[in-house]
């Protein structure tokens, strides 16, 4: 039985993710169709936010841990993020035009501010919340649950938008209402039921960094295996949207019907991926989970045709479900309890730093090498991520948590 903190997270969880389908899925073709970004700009969409996490991390790691309460903290950072999509509404109107495409992208980059601060209460504000015993099944239901919503809000902007790819007023109204999703995701924040933290006396201050999170080898190799997936991963986010729009041409209807197929085959595998990971272990589940995400660029070049794409990104949808699942949890897995936010804060300095990397080395690759050879070496480094996770599974998958 789920308890109110569970259920506040999972209707604040919907409003998200209302929010962002709204709003970040169709901030590239929105850039490449109206603004009329470059290669390299359509790239930095996916750098940027990474980059700010990355100079962010340090001063919001400090403000969680002085803070006695974060849900207030994460509540006001996720207001003045969702503040920046009345300013995306209204900078079309900029008489320059060959300036918007950098304001947009100047406009993405404050927004990763606070949304840095954001994620990383949201993670240390859940994490003291959910038992270690409900987290399995709670995230479970609540990613299950979530993409229920993400399904049906993204089939219905494909079916609404079907024919406005090019009208600038539609990515408006669009923009505009994932503002007010985020007012509703804010006010539902300030609902948990959060325990603050009262210290008797003079104030002690926690330390910035906690270097013997590092003698922990379970959550180093963790660190090492997750960063670089992370970072095969994402080096290919740029090209896949450059594919499916300048090569394919796949309007709103296109994208959102590649962002449905994904969706409902993670709604319809999430069960199986918990069930999966509780009979064998998080990390052993992962590796087939990331073989299975190496196939999907490799994949996506073979044809052109927009019902094939579907059918690839449907499939993919599968895969994706278990990496959503089980990354967090084993972040969290390999975590010591005692040193949490540390381990968190860490994990979150080094991906940012990769993941600001990842997708300028794609296009990178997109330039020097065109979409093919590109989507076929990223692949290649997918399935060399999933090996990395093998060998941590063959190193400590067996070996119980409190001996690492």
């Amino acid at each position: 039985m789920r308890s109110y903190n569970e259920k506040i997270s999972i209707y604040n969880g919907m409003a998200s993710t209302v929010a962002m389908n709204f709003s970040n899925n169709f901030f590239p073709i929105f850039a490449i169709t109206i603004l009329s970004a470059t290669n390299y700009q359509v790239g930095l969409i996916s750098s940027l936010p990474p980059l700010m996490a990355l100079l962010m991390t340090i001063p919001a790691a400090i403000l969680l841990n002085r803070a006695h309460e974060h849900k207030r903290l994460v509540a006001m950072s996720i207001l003045l993020a969702r503040l920046m999509f009345m300013l995306i509404v209204v900078l079309v109107y900029l008489p320059s035009e060959s300036m918007q495409a950098w304001v947009f992208l100047a406009i993405i980059a404050l927004m990763s501010v606070p949304n840095t601060l954001a994620n990383m209460g949201w993670q240390t504000l859940i994490s003291g919340m959910i038992s270690d015993s409900r987290r399995g099944a709670f995230f479970s239901d609540r990613n299950r649950l979530l993409t229920m919503v993400g399904l049906v809000s993204t089939l219905t902007v494909g079916i609404v938008m079907k024919d406005a790819s090019n009208n600038v007023a539609a990515y408006q109204i669009l923009f505009a209402i994932a503002f007010g999703f985020g007012l509703l995701e804010a006010f539902l924040l300030m609902k948990h039921d959060e325990e603050t933290t009262r210290v008797e006396g003079p104030v002690v201050r926690k330390k910035l960094m906690d270097w013997s999170i590092f003698k922990h080898s379970g959550y180093v190799s963790f660190l090492v295996a997750a960063l670089f997936f992370n970072f095969a991963w994402q080096m290919a986010w740029g090209i896949f949207n450059i594919y499916h729009v300048r090569v394919v041409g796949a309007t709103i209807f296109w994208i959102s019907m590649f962002s449905v197929g994904n969706m409902l085959m993670q709604i319809l595998t999430f069960p199986l991926w918990k069930k999966w990971a509780e009979r064998q272990s998080n990390v052993r589940v992962f590796v087939w989970a990331a073989i299975g995400m190496a196939s999907t660029p490799f994949l996506t070049v073979l044809s052109t045709n927009l019902y094939y794409l579907t059918v690839v990104q449907t499939i993919s949808g599968f895969f994706l479900s278990g990496v959503v699942l089980l990354l967090f949890n084993l972040l969290l897995e390999q975590s010591p309890e005692s040193s949490r936010t540390y381990c968190i804060t860490t994990y979150n300095v080094l991906l940012a730093f990769a993941a600001f990397l990842a997708p300028q080395v794609g296009i990178w690759m997109l330039n020097a090498w065109g979409v093919e050879i590109a989507m076929y070496l990223n692949s290649g480094l997918r399935l060399l991520s999933a090996a990395v996770f093998f060998a941590v599974y063959v190193r400590y998958g067996r070996v119980p948590k409190e001996l690492l």
